[in-house]
């Protein structure tokens, strides 16, 4: 038999299409179906600045966007051979170390409700919210930040935020000892991932694995540790690895690498200078002297532009250990300010594709814990909803009747959300007043000839007049929320539905002629 597993909405990060061959519960073969969702960022690349593209590179993975950032400025920077100051490496190894930790979190939770345990997946966000009011306060954005720049960091940090961040290292290994209570040690957790996914050393390294697959498979093998980038060296820390090879092992060196992160951190809090955020004795290298961005087409496009440098023409690799393995760029300059190749290597692409191996002979539902320790979790997500947690079918009453009932119902009474500054009778009467008018309409529709509940000779009249009522319930929202963002999100979809009803209204009389006859 056959399962088509996927492909997931176009909204998800990471569209995937498995189609599985069974035996019953036994994977015979699995095929990896990619390529939904391409963004072209390579290409974009090779048409920017490195300045213009910053902003681009935290969509590649936004559960490690500090990585991306870091990648992108150290290819350039490795190139011009440029000098990052003492206190903004420092603030770089603080900031990607708080985005593993994110990353991992957003792992972990994600992962325990594929395989079966929601609880960890509240925690989880408890403490990723935490750094992301440390990345905002540092940023001014939680996710896509654009903190990176060539020879250092956008801003200093505030005032207050080492303390901050001492406090959160403090309370987060007591957090970790939590999530080790609760997971480490549960019977149904180890018999979902025990000799699941088993992994050798060699298969890793002939497979071109990188991160936790690597580490939980035998070899002592980090980047920050091999390739010694930015200031690793002088702390103290140990790399995490495992010898089992399966799912278990992968679990256990994330939530170790997490421990590690707070160690690196707290040194760095602890030994981090004064001095510049940016190395300002080299504001570029080797500044283009007649730029493109200077022809007349390009004059009229940005009202201010960005600063451009000449990469040399020379051809560099450039890598570093983020948290789901090895992120690389391959790097081509041709002495302009845009790179001639700028080639990805995602750590996530690497490592799926040794998932056809691994799920051989293996059941179904280990497809999931092994997918979860491979690529991370928004891979999966669906996949879990659609083969765990669906009972029974997929519709209510007979030939599906009563869902839309059921559907609208839950819709209007899930939740109870009210703007606390609003006007809360106009903003609860604002959504029945245009649902109201919408049922109303259909009373004046004659459904067949012998079947006609208004006067034809008033009900087109009265259809306009009642369609015309739910604009103003979605003025009242709009308007009842006392935020102007909601008010003109109002008068757009009062617009949509004005343009709406002259179509409607013909389409209603064309009806209504059709049924006289």
């Amino acid at each position: 038999m056959i399962v088509n597993m996927g492909p997931h909405h176009p909204s998800m990060h990471g569209v995937l299409h498995l189609i599985v061959t069974l035996d019953g519960e036994d994977v015979v073969d699995c095929e990896p179906i990619l390529g939904y969702l391409h963004r072209g960022m390579e290409k974009i690349a090779e048409n920017r600045t490195i300045i213009q593209y910053l902003p681009y590179v935290t969509h590649w993975d936004y559960l490690a966007t500090m990585f991306t950032e870091a990648i992108t400025v150290n290819g350039p920077e490795q190139l011009g051979n440029i000098q990052v100051p003492k206190r903004a490496s420092y603030i770089r190894v603080i900031m990607l170390e708080l985005s593993r930790i994110a990353s991992h979190l957003l792992w972990l939770g994600p992962f325990m409700a594929d395989i079966g345990a929601q609880t960890p997946f509240f925690y989880i966000f408890r403490e990723r919210e935490l750094v992301y009011d440390l990345f905002e306060a540092t940023t001014g954005m939680r996710i896509m930040h654009n903190y990176f720049r060539i020879r250092g960091v956008a801003a200093d940090l505030p005032y207050g935020w080492l303390d901050k961040c001492l406090d959160f290292c403090d309370y987060f290994l007591t957090r970790i000892v939590e999530y080790k209570k609760l997971i480490t040690r549960n019977p149904i957790f180890l018999e979902r991932v025990e000799r699941i996914g088993i992994t050798g050393g060699e298969e890793v390294i002939n497979w071109g694995l990188s991160g936790p697959m690597v580490r939980a498979s035998g070899i002592k093998w980090d980047l920050r540790k091999v390739d010694h980038h930015e200031c690793y060296d002088e702390f103290d820390w140990e790399i995490q690895w495992q010898k089992e090879g399966d799912s278990l092992a992968r679990y256990l060196v994330r939530i170790s690498e997490m421990t590690e992160s707070i160690k690196i951190i707290q040194q760095a809090l602890e030994g981090i200078s004064g001095g510049p955020y940016e190395n300002l004795k080299i504001q570029c290298f080797d500044r283009e002297r007649d730029p493109e961005w200077n022809d007349f087409e390009y004059r009229f496009i940005s009202k201010k532009p960005s600063p451009t440098f000449e990469l040399p023409r020379q051809e560099l690799y450039a890598r570093m250990e983020a948290p789901k393995g090895e992120l690389g760029i391959f790097l081509i300059g041709d002495q302009s300010s845009f790179p001639w190749r700028w080639k990805i290597r995602p750590p996530g692409f690497i490592n799926l594709q040794i998932l056809p191996q691994l799920v051989k002979r293996m059941k179904l539902a280990d497809i999931m814990t092994i997918l979860g320790v491979l690529v991370i979790v928004w891979l999966g997500r669906e996949i879990s909803a659609g083969i765990q947690q669906r009972i029974g079918l997929e519709y209510a009453g007979p030939l599906g009747i009563l869902q839309a009932l059921a559907d609208g119902t839950k819709l209007l009474f899930k939740e109870n959300i009210l703007p606390s500054r609003g006007n809360t009778r106009l903003f609860s009467f604002g959504p029945a007043i245009a649902v109201i008018s919408i049922l109303l309409s259909f009373l004046v529709i004659p459904f067949i000839s012998c079947l006609i509940l208004a006067d034809l000779n008033i009900s087109i009249f009265l259809w306009i007049a009642i369609s015309s009522i739910a604009p103003v319930g979605l003025l009242m929202s709009g308007y009842g929320s006392n935020n102007k963002y909601s008010f003109l999100g109002g008068l757009r979809a009062v617009a949509q539905s004005i343009s709406y009803e002259i179509p409607l209204t013909l389409c209603v009389l064309s009806i209504s002629l059709r049924a006289i006859r």
